[in-house]
């Protein structure tokens, strides 16, 4: 296997492995929110999302794809990805969950599966498509200074 092939077979595992994370951690807060709160479908879904989208866009930009561009750019970038997805599996799963009567669980891990393929296209290519292990590790540089210390 080739080197660059290799390293975005690793990037693929790592990304789907830290948003495998950020599901425990929209699953676990949309469970408790629905064992805990009356609020509707759709608050919960919310609130759920927001939490794992926060962990995951930590994670996946600074180990994933080691990428140092300018965090507020990159942030509106992803913002402008769920001003689309969010409405969508927002208003659709309520729809689901409330007309439909489909499960809600089953309608969150739907929406889970979408967000996290989807979301991967969109931040590699995207995102951080140009600034892919860009981010430099710090480095002590020696000075003239160094010797007297």
């Amino acid at each position: 296997m080739k080197t660059s092939s290799r390293k975005e077979l690793l990037r693929t595992i790592k990304y789907f492995t830290f948003t495998t994370s950020a599901g425990v951690v929209e699953m676990s807060s949309f469970t408790l929110l629905t064992q805990f709160s009356s609020f509707p479908y759709w608050s919960r879904y919310l609130v759920a999302l927001v939490l794992s989208v926060i962990w995951n866009f930590s994670l996946n930009r600074r180990f994933t794809f080691k990428s140092n561009n300018n965090i507020p750019i990159a942030m509106l970038k992803v913002v402008f990805y769920y001003s689309i997805f969010t409405p969508i599996s927002t208003i659709g799963g309520n729809y689901l969950v409330t007309v439909l009567h489909w499960n809600d669980y089953l309608v969150t891990i739907i929406n889970l599966l979408c967000n996290g393929i989807t979301e991967y296209l969109y931040q590699r290519f995207f995102v951080f498509g140009a600034t892919l292990d860009s981010r430099e590790i710090i480095r002590h540089k020696p000075t003239d200074l160094d010797h007297l210390l």
